[in-house]
């Protein structure tokens, strides 16, 4: 009798045990066979588990910049706290209106940790950590860690105080409670990513859900994340639209969730609005696995969210007033904003990026932040230097010899007025293009009597793209001047995007002169794993991150290029692949024996990666960093105590140039 006592007390145990792991947040990242067994040898199988379980989880806190030419941190504290004071009471009244409207749950949100906003009630702003940065650079679960740190603090590193850290919190345990009637969401792996950095639900991130689900019903979130098929690849396996039966014997998605549930919610609209519906917020999340304010859309010009390492990017390239300044692969703005505000927006920043929208994009963020100093232009960073012939060649010389002057001011005046004048490809009035058209003649007149240019019988016409692209002769100028026929020409719309309701256009850039910026930042698209919180990796393979790699070095050699003799170049990256990090400085080094890498200031990220190892097609070993190198770059472990995304800075000066070159295979 006490025997089979015993073993029903050891089997509800076990039941107990299974119940309380599935419904917990304990993610494991899925990464491609071989690149899998590449980072093992880079980092060291220990090392490599710790930065994947890092990659699950959220920063513990999110990094603020403010724009110190509209304001100050003190007064963005002020307003923050305000806001989420505000939001917390709107989220109460929220939850009362919609329990009373039907809800069956009596759950609140104050049954989990009950700590993040009660910090409101004893805020202070302090200003005396020693050493560490973050103040909380530690989670809620790591010994030691304050609990009674700031829930918004300025960053510590001089000169860096205008960046601001609110704190959030987590992992925490969810209170299911009995879960024989629980009802559940599924929702993409992209949804869940946002969700766990603080956003709501949308229509579109749902992809399952228990039958009779009803507005106001309290609902356990989880997320689907791709498994291996049969086809040696990956797949989600759940159709958009899926009733979650919820037993084990019938759901057969009950297994591939456990673990992986982020949250609890209340549904905003019932099982069938969810999916007859194409937009709209399906879930407000109530109670989440890890807690961090959303500030989307909250006080725009003003702050700016950001990585930490992405900050700390702009201040090593170090940017000085009245200089020209180059973000090759600029989009979506933050770190142009943020050197264009290192300038006191005194000199010239060039954003370029071959997206039309992405343009668009950092165009609205600079008139939000009120900088007059950037110019964004759409170009692919594979082809930022200009071809050097007729025209170029003179100018381009005159600036290799160092004669600037009049040379680089006429550069400045024309670039900003590069554009097309075909009426057929603009929208100027007549007046307009009769007034641009007499002010390129002018610049061209000047440049003549400085023999920059040669005489031409065309309207405004260059060889290259440096300068304006007007290419009209004098007999299809007249042409376009007819007002009567011209009169009824309507705006043309850009191609497919969202610009094309707007009719919003962009400029052009064929390129710029060889040896025409002071200094370059290259935050070159990457393979970004890095990133965080992420759930699944085994999209990249070996080949993409080989090609990651090719492309990387290519805009690097456009990098050299463009940077004058004394110049800087920054080089960053979002993800852990030495590959695209430690290997690129190899290659940079090794070809171009006029480069040096450069201390950096401030440093908080760790050191690079010494040695080699197996390149990613097996056939050869490829270096990395040589003894010495290592402290002169940063590398930022998503692992670390600091707790940022993955990350790596390599700053280059540049010395006389010598373009004879070493090949490098």
């Amino acid at each position: 009798m006490k025997r089979a006592k015993a073993l029903l007390l050891h089997q509800t145990f076990k039941m107990d045990h299974r119940h309380s792991e599935r419904y917990t947040y304990n993610p494991t990242l899925h990464w491609n066979p071989r690149v899998e067994d590449y980072f093992i040898k880079a980092y060291g199988a220990e090392r490599f588990s710790k930065i994947s379980e890092a990659l699950t989880r959220p920063s513990c806190y999110s990094c603020i910049r403010v724009n110190t030419l509209k304001t100050t941190s003190d007064a963005i504290i002020e307003k923050l706290l305000a806001i989420l004071q505000e939001a917390r009471l709107q989220c109460d009244i929220d939850e009362l209106n919609i329990r009373s409207n039907g809800s069956s749950t009596a759950m609140t949100r104050d049954a989990k940790q009950g700590s993040y906003f009660d910090e409101l009630k004893c805020h202070q702003v302090s200003n005396d950590c020693e050493g560490d940065p973050l103040q909380f650079s530690q989670r809620e679960d790591v010994p030691n860690a304050s609990s009674q740190s700031s829930l918004i603090t300025k960053c510590q590193l001089r000169g860096l105080d205008y960046v601001l850290f609110v704190k959030g919190s987590g992992p925490h345990k969810m209170p299911f409670g009995d879960t024989s009637s629980l009802k559940e969401v599924i929702v993409s792996r992209k949804c869940a990513e946002a969700v766990l950095r603080g956003a709501k639900i949308f229509v579109p991130g749902v992809l399952a859900c228990s039958a009779h689900v009803e507005k106001g019903d309290t609902v356990a979130v989880s997320v689907a994340i791709e498994q291996p098929n049969l086809d040696k690849g990956w797949a989600v396996g759940i159709t958009r639209g899926t009733v979650l039966q919820g037993q084990q014997t019938v759901d057969p998605q009950y297994f591939e969730r456990s673990g992986l549930y982020i949250g609890q919610g209340i549904a905003m609209m019932s099982r069938a609005g969810m999916f007859r519906v194409s937009k709209g917020v399906a879930i407000e999340m109530i109670n989440r696995v890890f807690d961090l304010p959303s500030f989307n859309d909250v006080l725009e010009g003003e702050i700016f969210l950001q990585n930490l390492p992405s900050i700390i990017t702009a201040h090593v390239l170090d940017p000085q007033k009245g200089e020209r300044i180059l973000d090759m692969c600029a989009a979506p703005g933050g770190k142009t904003t943020a050197i264009a505000i290192l300038m006191k927006d005194e000199g010239e920043v060039v954003a370029v990026d071959r997206s039309h929208n992405k343009v668009l994009e950092i165009k609205k963020l600079a008139k939000e932040m009120g900088l007059s100093c950037i110019s964004a232009f759409k170009l692919d960073a594979l082809k930022a230097v200009c071809r050097k012939n007729g025209l170029t060649d003179s100018f381009s010389q005159q600036c290799e010899n160092g004669g600037l002057g009049l040379a680089y001011k006429l550069y400045d005046t024309t670039e900003r007025m590069r554009i097309s004048v075909r009426m057929k490809l603009c929208h100027l009035t007549i007046d307009a293009m009769r007034s641009m058209i007499k002010l390129v003649n002018k610049n061209l007149e000047l440049m003549e009597k400085q023999k920059l240019v040669s005489k031409t019988n065309k309207v405004g016409v260059f060889a290259a793209n440096e300068l304006p692209q007007v290419e009209v002769d004098n007999e299809e100028t007249n042409e376009m001047l007819d007002i009567n026929k011209w009169k009824n020409t309507q705006k043309l719309k850009n191609g497919p995007g969202r610009s094309q309701s707007t009719g919003e256009r962009v400029e052009l850039s064929k390129g710029f002169s060889p040896n025409s910026f002071d200094r370059i930042l290259l935050d070159a698209p990457c393979s970004a794993l890095g990133l965080r919180p992420r759930l699944f990796a085994g999209e990249e393979t070996v080949e993409s991150l080989r090609n990651h790699g090719k492309y990387q070095r290519k805009m690097f050699d456009q990098a050299i290029q463009l940077v004058r003799p004394g110049g800087v170049i920054v080089y960053s990256t979002c993800t852990i692949n030495p590959g695209e990090n430690e290997a690129l400085v190899r290659y940079a080094l090794d070809k171009y024996n006029f480069l040096s890498l450069a201390p950096q200031i401030p440093r908080i990220g760790g050191p690079g990666i010494v040695g080699s190892c197996d390149s990613l097609d097996g056939q050869s070993v490829k270096e990395w960093l040589r003894p010495g190198e290592e402290e002169l770059v940063q590398r930022f472990d998503p692992s670390s105590p600091i707790d940022t995304i993955g990350f790596f800075i390599a700053k280059f000066n540049v010395g006389q140039k010598d373009m004879t070159v070493t090949a490098i295979h």
